[in-house]
């Protein structure tokens, strides 16, 4: 059973845990690296902070074990998933599916135009999770020099 719970600042140490483990097992899948997340960094108010200034923080549960997360910002007209992990044990069973439709059911309902995305271009079963769901490749996204490089995703 797959549970999805919008979360805020009170749930930081979940969303800590999932973030640090995402940055830790795939490091190349996010401009955020984990180093830049632990000594001084791994603050409380600085995880507080970042669930507050987001519009939409999601944890997805699988039997109860926390499995995932995603969230949505506004950009303009359109709304944005960023931050999409899913635990390797999970993987196969449903919680992308479940995280990406609650983004979009959170941008219908906030009338966004359309809802965008970056992937890693070598992040081959991320962007068909994505297609699964609508979202159309868009060519390549700006990437911070020596990034590895992304492509832009629509769904309109």
């Amino acid at each position: 059973m797959i549970a999805i719970r919008q979360v805020g600042a009170e749930r930081w140490r979940d969303w800590r845990a999932l973030r640090l483990d995402a940055l830790a097992q795939a490091p190349d899948a996010y401009h955020s690296k984990l180093a830049d997340w632990q000594g001084e960094g791994d603050a409380e108010q600085r995880w507080r902070d970042r669930l507050s200034s987001r519009p939409l923080n999601l944890i997805a549960e699988l039997e109860g074990v926390a499995a995932g997360m995603a969230s949505g910002v506004r950009e303009g007209e359109d709304a944005e998933l960023i931050s999409m992990w899913v635990e390797p044990f999970a993987r196969g069973r449903g919680v992308g599916d479940a995280l990406v439709d609650a983004v979009l059911g959170w941008a219908d309902a906030a009338g966004a135009a359309r809802t965008v995305l970056c992937v890693m271009e070598a992040n081959h079963h991320a962007a068909a999770l994505y297609r699964r769901h609508g979202f159309v490749d868009a060519g390549p996204a700006p990437s911070p020099p020596g990034a590895p490089a992304e492509r832009r995703m629509v769904r309109l």
